[in-house]
Order: C-alpha cells, then sequence, then structure tokens
C-alpha cells in the first residue's frame, strides 16, 4: 500500500467521529427507529438494577403512531414505549452506569454508541486487511461502512445494534484468522471466539447468525474427527455457559421454553401490520415491488420512522452505483481475480454471513411488514467488500465499456418507469461519457481514481 493510502483508515475514522457526532447532537429526540424502547430499557436497568420484562401493553400502536406523526411531542411520554424489553441484556448492563452517571442524557447514550461504532469501524478494516492486504479494499470497504447514511444513523442512536456490529466483527476477524492460519503460533483462536460468540448471545438475536456461520467456518478448517469435535467444543461451550442464565431465567419468566422471549414479543406486538394481512391488502406484484423498493431506500436512507426518504435524484445515483458495483463484481469473479485460496475462502466466508443476514430478514417478513433495510446491517462489512471490489474493477480500462453500458441501462430503467428528467439524463449520461473517456486513458489511471 502507498505511504498516501497508510493514513487512510485514521482519516476516515476522524470523518466518522465528526460526523457521527452531527448526527447525535442534531438529530431530534427519539427521531430513530426504536430508540424510545432501547432508552427505556437502559433506564430500567440503571434504575432497578434488574432486568426488564415484556408484557402486554409494551407496545401500543395507535399511541405509538400519536408519537411518530406528532414527531414525539413533550405533551407524550415515552415511558410506555418498551417493546424491546426482550432483548438480550448486555447493552443496556454496559450502558447503564452511564444513564446514571449523566442523568439520563440521551445525547451521553448516542455518543457510546457511536464510539462502539468506531471501533467497529476499525475492526472492519483489520479483517479485511487479512486477505486482501496492499490493496485499497480494506480503506475502502470501512468508508462503505462507515458512511451509508442510514447506518451512521443508527450508530449515532441509542440502540444496541453498535454493540452487536463490534462483537460479530471481532467474531469474524478471530475466526478467519485461525482458518487462514494467520494467528500467533499456539494462539486458542477457536476459544477466543467461543467467548465473543458469547457475548453475542448476551446481545442482539438478529446476530445469532454467528451461530451457523461459525459452523461453516469450522467445516472449511480442519475436518478431522477430533480436531473439528475439539475446535467445536472450545468455540460453542463458553458461549452456551456464558448465555445459559439469561434463558433459564427467560424460560422461567416466560414459560414454555421461550428462552428468546420472541412468543411473547410476537404476542405483545398487537397492531403491528402482519405479512398476511398485507398481501391480502396488496397482492404478491405490488407487495414485492414495496418490498424491494422501500428495503433500498431504507438500507440507504430513510429517516425518522421511515417518514423521511432522501431525494429521489439521491436514490437514482445509489442505483447507478450499485449497477456498476454489482457488474464489476461479476466481471471481477468470472476472470478469475479472486482464485488465491485465502481470498476465495474469506468470501465465501462473507458470502455466507450475507445469505444468512438476508435468511433473518426474509424470517422476519414472514409474519410482520419489515421493509427495513437496516436488517443488513449485519452484513454491512461482506456487503462493503463486493461493492468495493465491483466498484475497484469497474474502474479499470477494459471494464470502461461495460460501465458505459450499464450508466446507459439505468438511463433505460428511468425512462420505462417514466423518471426520465434532466438529472436523470445528466446523471447517467454523464457516466456513460466518463466510462468513454476512461476508455481512452492508460491502464494506470485506475490508481489515479
Amino acid at each position: 500500500m502507498r505511504r498516501t493510502t497508510r493514513f487512510l483508515p485514521f482519516l476516515i475514522l476522524a470523518a466518522y467521529f465528526a460526523l457521527s457526532m452531527q448526527y447525535a447532537l442534531l438529530t431530534p429526540p427519539w427521531q430513530v427507529p426504536d430508540e424510545p424502547a432501547h432508552y427505556n430499557y437502559v433506564r430500567h436497568v440503571a434504575q432497578t438494577r434488574s432486568l426488564p420484562e415484556l408484557t402486554m401493553g409494551c407496545y401500543d400502536q395507535t399511541y405509538l403512531s400519536r408519537l411518530t406523526t406528532g414527531k414525539f411531542p413533550p405533551a407524550l411520554s415515552i415511558a410506555p414505549i418498551c417493546y424491546e424489553h426482550y432483548q438480550p441484556p448486555l447493552y443496556y448492563l454496559l450502558a447503564a452506569p452511564l444513564f446514571a452517571a449523566t442523568g439520563g442524557s440521551l445525547l451521553a447514550l448516542r455518543l457510546f454508541s457511536a464510539a462502539l461504532g468506531g471501533v467497529s469501524l476499525w475492526m472492519v478494516y483489520r479483517t479485511v486487511s487479512l486477505f486482501l492486504p496492499g490493496t485499497p479494499i480494506p480503506p475502502a470497504t470501512m468508508a462503505f461502512v462507515a458512511f451509508v447514511p442510514m447506518h451512521l444513523t443508527m450508530l449515532a442512536a441509542a440502540n444496541n445494534d453498535s454493540l452487536a456490529e463490534l462483537l460479530f466483527i471481532t467474531f469474524l476477524f478471530l475466526l478467519l484468522r485461525w482458518l487462514l492460519g494467520d494467528a500467533p503460533h499456539g494462539a486458542p483462536l477457536p476459544l477466543l471466539a467461543g467467548g465473543v460468540l458469547g457475548l453475542i448471545l448476551l446481545t442482539k438475536v438478529t446476530v445469532y447468525t454467528a451461530v451457523p456461520l461459525a459452523a461453516l467456518i469450522l467445516l472449511a478448517g480442519d475436518r478431522r474427527p477430533r480436531p473439528l469435535l475439539k475446535n467445536a467444543l472450545r468455540l460453542y461451550l463458553p458461549a452456551l455457559l456464558m448465555a445459559l442464565p439469561l434463558y433459564a431465567r427467560n424460560a422461567l419468566l416466560y414459560g414454555n421454553g421461550d428462552v428468546l422471549g420472541l412468543r411473547r414479543h410476537d404476542a405483545v406486538v398487537v397492531g403491528q401490520l402482519r405479512t398476511a394481512d398485507y398481501l391480502a391488502q396488496r397482492g404478491l406484484p405490488a407487495y414485492l415491488g414495496d418490498l424491494l423498493r422501500t428495503t433500498f431506500h431504507s438500507f440507504w436512507g430513510q429517516f425518522g420512522w421511515m417518514a423521511v426518504p432522501m431525494d429521489g435524484r439521491v436514490y437514482l445515483a445509489l442505483n447507478l452505483l450499485q449497477g456498476l458495483a454489482l457488474v464489476g463484481l461479476g466481471l471481477w469473479l468470472w476472470r478469475g481475480e479472486g482464485r488465491r485460496p485465502a481470498v476465495r475462502l474469506s468470501l465465501g466466508v462473507l458470502a455466507a454471513a450475507l445469505a444468512l443476514s438476508a435468511g433473518v430478514f426474509a424470517g422476519l417478513n414472514l409474519s410482520f411488514v419489515q421493509f427495513q433495510g437496516r436488517y443488513f446491517f449485519s452484513a454491512l462489512m461482506p456487503l462493503g467488500v463486493f461493492f468495493s471490489l465491483g466498484m475497484a474493477h469497474m474502474l479499470r480500462r477494459e471494464c470502461a465499456l461495460w460501465g458505459a453500458g450499464v450508466s446507459l441501462a439505468v438511463l433505460a430503467v428511468a425512462a420505462l418507469n417514466g423518471g426520465l428528467d434532466k438529472w436523470s439524463l445528466l446523471l447517467g449520461g454523464g457516466a456513460a461519457a466518463a466510462f468513454l473517456v476512461r476508455r481512452g486513458l492508460p491502464e494506470e489511471a485506475s490508481g489515479w481514481l
């Protein structure tokens, strides 16, 4: 890596902290999805020194709609919002002393989450550097994870997302080091990863994808029965022992073996729109269209409680970038650029992590309408790697005509959807022209870009 690019991770971190502080300071109180419910969980732990119980009445759709449509007027209390009380407790236990020390400052909790997000970014850089060292991909992935606008919003809010992502990325880092043989001699990485897996089980259910992902990584390593069993025990046994007290408590509290509180949660969220009702009202084609469009918008940025989308021109530009990255990644794979065993293994692990996150998203939408792209944020590092690889390849001279073709295709789709205006012409036509100019530049120009 060039000397100038060695400072990129630190510049990215500095920019992230500057932006996340602005988000934390300027976002109005509670104008981040689920923030009041997470705040009330922290408050309960700080004030009672005990874990809460999710009870009937914690979710009142009518009252919640009054709060969100009225932009949380001071006359309406957020105290009844407690539908996150089923969540594993680690984030809230860590945040409770800060809550007590600052008199319940929402800003302090937001900055705490943002700080955890900064550590996550550093772990993203370290993880990608394991298999693509000396390339622009680690800092590019770090920047992607840092600056997706909706992700930045969530990291600068009071919730357990930042801790869950930090632990998940650290878990991947440890197991990839072990899988790639990059660990110091004799380091018991599966055992260390088992401890991190236990912390994941105590943090957030949506990152329980780490459990099957760990099994896939173990199977990709030494498959001989004795080493495989030994590594599996060292990985899963500490995690289970760490989470067992919580599961026992939940089983006793909620009954019927509901160790995660999910059945209680489904019973409590009365009034939340269910998928079956949505399908009956809208039909399958409209449902799929709404699913794809809203998930795309809310992944990149749909703020407040999904009520404040970005300008349509921004989504058009993001569609273009997404198309370029996807085609570029396909060309990169087709031309065999990732044949090195370390790269192939690592990308396989990241693809599995992304597939598992997609499975969580699909599972959530089987019961309830949850068109929220933020459910993919636990897989933002894999998405960032694939996006960065695709864009880097697309900037090469040999791919310039492909880039021009994708740009014109996005323009054609906009025309078919009735969205052809001066902005789409400027964006699509300008991008196509830029790629044609790139075709005439020497290959070294990729480094300039």
